[in-house]
């Protein structure tokens, strides 16, 4: 039977809930995401696996946040201890598997073949990583508001526009987007 890996990007603290620097939506991806890892909880673990993408920045770069033992850098939704079927992947570029390139062999030795994606930023990180999926040869699913990112000033988009435009280009590679809460495991 093939296998879904679910992908909860960069929902770290300085993201989606520190007030200062949090995406305008943080705390809808924050009670969204914790809906839909209730849900894929409650499925077999020979079913599906919990990858926890957790960005990282050079402490030694001045202008880094996401720094490896922050607060900033802390995870708002961790893979449950001693879940055999939930890890934490991180990672230091946009991509997820650029920055792990023995990912995609090791989830398709699992016996994965679908990914489905939500978090943050949709422009960056969601991005990437689903675009990093498709290339390694998985379907992939992009569950459509649960994913956000910040306002662009500079451009006068919206997060909201933003998220669009990026599952309208997503889509035309092949992404499959889906209303977070009509999607089933």
């Amino acid at each position: 039977m093939p296998m879904t890996a679910l992908f909860v990007i960069d929902t770290q603290e300085e993201l989606v809930s520190i007030p200062s620097t949090a995406i305008p939506d943080g705390a809808r991806i924050c009670e969204t995401g914790t809906k839909i890892l209730d849900r894929a909880r409650s499925k077999p673990t020979t079913e599906l696996d919990i990858i926890v993408v957790q960005h990282s920045e050079d402490p030694a770069d001045p202008n880094s946040t996401l720094v490896p033992g922050s607060k900033a850098w802390d995870l708002v939704l961790p893979p449950r201890d001693g879940a055999g079927n939930e890890k934490v992947v991180h990672k230091t570029t946009a991509d997820t598997f650029e920055s792990n390139p023995n990912l995609a062999n090791e989830l398709q030795g699992r016996g994965i073949s679908s990914i489905v994606a939500f978090g943050v930023q949709s422009e960056f990180c969601v991005r990437a990583t689903c675009r990093g999926a498709i290339n390694a040869g998985f379907d992939v699913i992009l569950l459509r508001g649960a994913h956000s990112t910040y306002n662009n000033d500079e451009t006068g988009q919206s997060a909201e526009q933003i998220e669009k435009e990026v599952e309208q280009e997503l889509e035309s590679i092949g992404v499959k987007v889906v209303p977070w809460d009509q999607y089933e495991f």
